[in-house]
């Protein structure tokens, strides 16, 4: 992806505005703390806003009022909005991917086809339960979401998709699978299934938690591997 910040439209009135605030506006001063973590309270409040309001309602001015600066603090910091937005999304694509590493093991050996995809599908609803806000704009990506956004999350998402092919083509060279399973759409099935699953976790977790969707998926592939015997 370009270092050139992509997002232009969100808050451009906020963009331009001057360093020092409005005329005569006292400054009021922020409890000091490292630029890096600076940086991370300032990301962290413009994910809060943008989930609370979506992309329309992010400005330097609402960035500022949730973390409880100055629009100085925040542009000593990030020269403009495109910059701070850019951070963001850069923050959250690491984050999920980082745990979507974490889901199935490089060395998959001679554990159950499963055990290993209906582990997999409880494991990434757990990562989804423990980070929401990360994962909301990825599944319930808001109203005028940036394309550069747009193009983060379906790039992952194929990414995605060919990780789980993998484990399809594993079981099926363990000839625990019908031989002419067909590998993409079993793998796309798989990552649809567990998208929406991510979805009602978020917007309806008592109803859907990580272990219902497990035992779903170990009743439906204990259904469809007796058939390669």
């Amino acid at each position: 992806m370009p270092a050139k910040p992509a997002f232009t439209s969100a808050g451009q009135d906020s963009v331009r505005e001057g360093r020092d605030g409005a005329p005569g506006e006292r400054r009021r001063y922020a409890p000091r703390m490292a630029p890096a973590e600076r940086r991370e309270q300032l990301v962290d409040a413009a994910l809060e806003v943008i989930l609370e309001q979506g992309y329309g309602g992010v400005s330097i001015e609402a960035i500022a009022r949730r973390a409880g600066v100055t629009r100085p603090v925040v542009y000593d910091h990030f020269p403009n909005l495109g910059t701070l937005l850019h951070t963001l999304v850069k923050r959250e694509e690491r984050i999920s991917l980082e745990q979507l590493e974490q889901i199935v093991p490089a060395d998959l050996g001679d554990r159950d086809p499963i055990e290993v995809l209906a582990d997999g599908v409880r494991r990434f609803l757990e990562a989804v339960a423990s980070r929401p806000a990360t994962w909301r704009i990825i599944l319930l990506p808001l109203e005028g979401t940036p394309e550069v956004v747009r193009e983060h999350v379906e790039t992952n998402r194929a990414r995605t998709q060919e990780r789980i092919a993998n484990i399809v083509r594993w079981a099926l060279q363990r000839q625990e699978l019908p031989d002419d399973l067909d590998v993409e759409l079993t793998a796309r099935a798989i990552r649809v299934l567990s998208e929406d699953a991510g979805r009602t976790l978020l917007t309806d977790p008592k109803s859907y938690p990580p272990e219902r969707y497990e035992r779903f998926v170990r009743q439906v592939l204990a259904l469809l591997l007796p058939l390669s015997s």
